[in-house]
């Protein structure tokens, strides 16, 4: 597939960051985005299990939510510091004040932050039982929803975007992401057209 023309670098930093709850496509969208834009994908988790040498799931499990919030905050830090391709954060990183205050400076730097947004019935199928992830055990789809119930305001405050990601596949939500993108850094209307 060959390579479009990227969006306008912001002045550090990657090319977007991508937030949103699990099952959403963080993942996948941003690999779609990293494949049509030529650059690397950055997935925070990966970056925590790489950091800390073992699975998100036995983080959480043996040294606690706070721990892997610590670690997490660490790898988001790093990414918007020295990446410049794609950036998927976990669903979570945006909890921490330090993280928000670093996405909200990466985007004064004219970085874009997407939520990439999902409803409880598509993130169902994409999630499933996924027992690797230890915030839905129980009832995950109860989980998820008391999740997103308490992160929605959290992830409309840090992006400067929203894409909706149901019922399309990746490469569909990164074309319109990518669509939109563009549509955001195209200079206001001043006046009416004469």
């Amino acid at each position: 597939m060959p390579v479009v023309d990227i969006p306008a670098r912001p002045a550090r930093g990657p090319l977007v960051v991508l937030c949103g709850p699990m099952g959403s496509g963080k993942t996948s969208v941003g690999r779609a985005l990293a494949r049509r834009w030529g650059v690397g994908l950055r997935d925070t988790d990966e970056d925590v299990e790489a950091l800390a040498g073992r699975t998100i799931r036995d983080i959480v499990l043996n040294d606690g939510e706070e721990r892997f919030r610590d670690l997490e905050h660490r790898a988001v830090s790093a990414a918007l510091a020295d990446h410049e391709g794609v950036l998927a954060l976990g669903g979570g990183a945006v909890l921490r004040p330090e993280t928000r205050a670093e996405l909200a400076a990466y985007r004064e730097a004219g970085g874009a932050v997407v939520f990439l947004d999902v409803s409880a019935g598509f993130a169902a199928q994409r999630v499933g039982s996924d027992t690797s992830r230890p915030l839905l055990a129980g009832d995950p789809l109860q989980r998820w929803v008391d999740l997103m119930a308490a992160r929605r305001p959290v992830y409309e405050s840090v992006s400067s975007l929203r894409v909706l990601t149901d019922g399309v596949t990746p490469a569909e939500a990164a074309r319109e992401l990518e669509r939109r993108l563009r549509l955001d850094a195209r200079p206001p209307m001043r006046g009416r057209p004469a």
